[in-house]
C-alpha cells in the first residue's frame, strides 16, 4: 500500500512539473511572439539596396519631364502653416518625393509612414536620400506605434506622408488607419495623383510603377479633405470610402 501512494504521488508530482514547464513554455512563446510584433527590422542588405534605390529615383527623375497640378495651393508659402497628411496608393511614390521637393522645396518638412519589415527598411533608406524621415510601423507590426509616430511628428510641424493600401494591399483599398489619424489630429488630407506617360509595371503585387527616363509625368497634389467627426462606425466608414473614392478617381488602371 505505502509502495503505491509513493508511486501515485510520484507521478502526480511529474505531472506537476510538466504542467508547469508547458506554462513557462506557453509564456516564453507568447513573450517572444509580442517582442516580434514590435521589433523593427533593418539588416545590411535593406540599409544598401535601400539607398541604392533612393539614388536611382533621384537619377531618374533627373530625367523626367514633370507637370506638376498644384490643385490645393500646398505650394504656396502661408497657405497651410499647420502640418498636412499626404495620401497616394503605394505603387505611385516613386516619382512623389522628387515632385513634391520641385513644388515645396525646403519649406516644409515631412515624414513617410514605412513598414517595421526590412521592405519598410528599404523604403526608410530610399527616403532619406531626399531628405525625409521615417516613422516605422503598420497594421500588422508596431501599428500603436506608428500612430504614436504620427501624431508626435505632426505634434512637431511635419507633414506626413502616407500610402494607404500599403505594405500588403489589397492595391487600391483605402485601409481606416489613414481616416483616425486625421480625425484624431484634426488634420487635412491632400490626395496625390501620379501618371506616367510612359512606364515599366513590376509584377508585384500592387503593380508598382516606374517611369521611363525621358518620359512626361503628371502629379497632381488634390484640394485637401477634411475628415468629419464620426458618431459611429456607420459613419466612419462612409468618410472612408469618400476619401477611397477621391485617390481612386486619379488613377488610370482601376477596373
Amino acid at each position: 500500500m505505502r509502495r503505491t501512494l509513493r508511486r501515485q504521488a510520484g507521478i502526480l508530482a511529474s505531472m506537476s512539473d510538466q504542467r508547469q514547464s508547458d506554462s513557462k513554455h506557453d509564456a516564453q512563446t507568447k513573450v517572444g511572439t509580442s517582442l516580434k510584433r514590435h521589433e523593427i527590422r533593418e539588416n545590411r542588405q535593406a540599409i544598401v539596396a535601400g539607398t541604392l534605390i533612393g539614388w536611382l529615383m533621384k537619377l531618374c527623375a533627373l530625367t523626367l519631364r514633370f507637370h506638376i497640378d498644384d490643385r490645393c495651393g500646398i505650394g504656396q508659402p502661408g497657405k497651410y502653416p499647420a502640418p498636412v497628411i499626404y495620401a497616394l496608393w503605394h505603387n505611385r511614390f516613386f516619382t512623389v518625393p522628387a515632385a513634391w521637393r520641385i513644388l515645396c522645396g525646403h519649406s516644409r518638412k515631412s515624414v513617410v509612414l514605412t513598414s517595421a519589415s526590412n521592405d519598410g527598411a528599404m523604403v526608410a533608406r530610399a527616403m532619406a536620400v531626399f531628405g525625409f524621415r521615417a516613422v516605422r510601423g503598420s497594421s500588422s507590426r508596431r501599428a500603436v506605434a506608428a500612430l504614436v509616430g504620427m501624431k508626435q511628428a505632426i505634434r512637431d510641424g511635419c507633414d506626413v506622408c502616407v500610402t494607404p493600401d500599403g505594405p500588403r494591399g489589397p492595391r487600391y483599398v483605402f485601409h481606416p488607419g489613414l481616416v483616425k489619424i486625421a480625425e484624431a489630429t484634426h488634420t487635412p488630407i491632400i490626395p496625390i495623383h501620379v501618371r506616367c506617360e510612359a512606364a515599366w509595371r513590376l509584377k508585384t503585387w500592387d503593380r508598382f510603377v516606374i517611369p521611363k527616363p525621358f518620359s512626361r509625368v503628371y502629379v497632381v497634389f488634390d484640394q485637401a479633405l477634411t475628415v468629419l467627426p464620426a458618431a459611429d462606425a456607420a459613419a466612419f466608414e462612409v468618410e472612408r470610402q469618400r476619401i477611397e473614392a477621391v485617390l481612386l478617381a486619379g488613377v488610370d488602371d482601376w477596373e
